[in-house]
């Protein structure tokens, strides 16, 4: 599966420049089976979240992303901060497909220390879905710390995470991006936004890491860049295969959290 990962630029809360500069950042990249975005891209990480703003913006964001899909024929991944139907505010990842069908994924680890639990409500659901022969964990940024949610019990060939990560811990980002493609011997697929905030600077580092560690597609530091990689299952499955490490992995139940597999 051809997978473009899309190291960007956010500008704070203006929604019409920043879907109109990806729609032009995707156009740099076509044929690829999948897009994958920052976390917030169209608005920045939005701490503070409005409720009401989220409910006029977040429907306008979702339905480029389905125009978007549609038009390159492949999926697009973004997470969005959106109001479900109790009126609560979610950092909600969406995996959209060509033909409008989606999965969401609201992050289940929030990040009080930048205020997003005085915010925003966490997610319950740990969701798996599929796309072209690929099953795909999604995942949005502060989950990258918490390996116990994120650990592959044969259900999944590939990881998704999306995060605005700040520079000054960019070697912490590569660090666990890595450590989770090793220990689920998946693909591993980060991407990080480029820029400043009013709390911080990016960096990107954004990457694609096979389940041997190794490299295989990156964005330049601190650069607007698409960068493609081909996710191999045949490769894949032949690893896994010749070196079983999951199937010596400790059993676990996470009890307050519910599994959600999407086909």
């Amino acid at each position: 599966m051809k997978t473009a990962i899309v190291q960007h630029v956010i500008r704070w809360n203006e929604l019409e420049w920043n879907l109109q500069h990806l729609t032009s950042l995707l156009d740099q990249q076509p044929g690829a089976d999948l897009y994958v975005l920052a976390e917030t891209f169209a608005t920045g990480f939005l701490a503070e979240g409005s409720t009401e703003q989220a409910d006029v913006q977040w429907l306008q964001i979702f339905h480029w992303m389905q125009q978007q899909a549609c038009r390159l024929d492949a999926a697009i991944v973004g997470s969005v901060a959106a109001v479900d139907d109790e009126g609560q505010l979610r950092n909600r990842l969406f995996f959209v497909r060509p033909d409008g069908s989606f999965d969401y994924y609201d992050k289940r680890h929030l990040f009080g220390f930048a205020g997003e639990t005085d915010a925003y409500v966490a997610g319950e659901r740990r969701v798996v879905t599929e796309w072209r022969g690929v099953r795909i964990l999604l995942q949005v940024c502060y989950d990258l710390r918490f390996p116990v949610f994120s650990r592959n019990c044969g259900d999944y060939d590939a990881i998704i995470y999306v995060a605005n990560w700040p520079a000054s811990r960019s070697e912490v980002w590569q660090t666990l991006l890595k450590a989770r493609a090793l220990e689920n011997q998946c693909y591993v697929i980060g991407v990080n936004r480029v820029g400043c905030d009013k709390a911080c600077e990016y960096q990107g580092d954004s990457m694609v890491i096979n389940a041997y560690g190794h490299l295989i597609a990156s964005c330049e530091r601190g650069k607007e860049e698409v960068a493609v990689a081909e996710l191999n299952m045949e490769e894949l499955q032949r690893f896994r295969w010749k070196f079983p490490v999951l199937k010596d992995a400790d059993g676990f139940n996470l009890t307050s959290v519910t599994d959600t597999r999407s086909a």
